[in-house]
């Protein structure tokens, strides 16, 4: 309730300074953006914080808002519990993986169905389309029938190959080139005697580094974050995940809390690297085609 009140209490200076302060819409604009990019940030802080912690000061209250001196016992803990290391390497398998050839595939397949004009193309695109409103749980015994005939069981085989191209990607890259790539340009690179393999490596491919960026990340998120899959097909714990290493941190007998924050933390790291490292491209990539010139 207090917490309510405070934010209605900022909205309502908000309000004030738009209404009476010159410039008073500009200065409440980014009040407001500063407030949700707090709120959104809250959570990453509180986890660091925790990680840090033990069990019984996580769960005290009022909550700590500041580092522990728990870091390395919490290390030690994670360490004993579980192999994160083995599992941070397969998650960076199954991941980097599946990115690589959903960009190699879905690029291909977008800049097709962009550039050529061959037969039945619009009804095989609005096939792929349609694709994207079945539920992807529709098909997960299915999925898994066909991984258990192919003996995939337990490989990561049965993680990135299926999942090499999506409908998504296609379409992504796809909308991106027809608003980024002009077709005099691709007609002057076979004038020059270069083979559609070299069009699209050489010419085309850096052109569509933006769109690779934001798919990429997006995917990249989709796959390390994955649980269901690799539970149900990653048996053994010398192959398990990120996601089920933190599940199996939990435990009847009682759960580390501090430990598993910790290992939390370390993997949410990768993503906040990867964003950070392609956060140029991937607003760019978002904003491709928004605004005609």
């Amino acid at each position: 309730m207090r917490l309510l009140l405070f934010f209605l209490l900022i909205a309502a200076i908000l309000v004030l300074i738009a209404r009476f302060v010159p410039k008073g819409k500009t200065i409440s604009l980014y009040a407001v953006l500063i407030v949700i990019a707090v709120i959104m940030l809250l959570p990453f802080y509180m986890m660091f914080i925790m990680s840090t912690h033990s069990t019984a000061e996580i769960f005290s209250f009022p909550p700590y808002v500041t580092f522990g001196d728990k870091l390395i016992q919490n290390f030690k803990s994670m360490n004993e519990s579980v192999n994160f290391l083995r599992s941070f390497r397969n998650s960076c398998i199954v991941t980097f993986g599946n990115v690589a050839l959903v960009l190699f595939f879905c690029s291909i397949g977008g800049y097709a169905f962009s550039v050529y004009n061959f037969p039945g193309r619009e009804p095989l695109f609005a096939i792929l389309l349609a694709t994207m409103m079945i539920p992807s749980t529709a098909g997960i015994i299915p999925w898994y029938i066909m991984m258990s005939k192919f003996s995939w069981v337990n490989t990561f085989r049965a993680l990135i190959i299926p999942n090499c191209a999506n409908a998504f990607g296609i379409y992504w890259f796809r909308q991106y080139c027809k608003n980024n790539v002009p077709t005099t340009l691709i007609e002057a690179a076979r004038l020059d005697g270069c083979s559609e393999w070299t069009i699209f490596f050489r010419v085309i491919a850096p052109i569509l580094l933006p769109a690779y960026a934001s798919l990429g990340i997006m995917q990249f998120v989709n796959v390390w974050n994955d649980f269901m899959q690799p539970m149900m097909i990653l048996k053994s714990p010398n192959v398990q995940t990120l996601p089920l290493m933190l599940r199996s941190m939990v435990s009847d007998r009682g759960t580390d809390y501090g430990a598993m924050m910790l290992a939390s933390t370390c993997a949410v790291l990768p993503i906040l690297i990867a964003f950070l490292s392609a956060s140029k491209y991937f607003m760019s990539g978002l904003t491709a085609g928004a605004v005609k010139e």
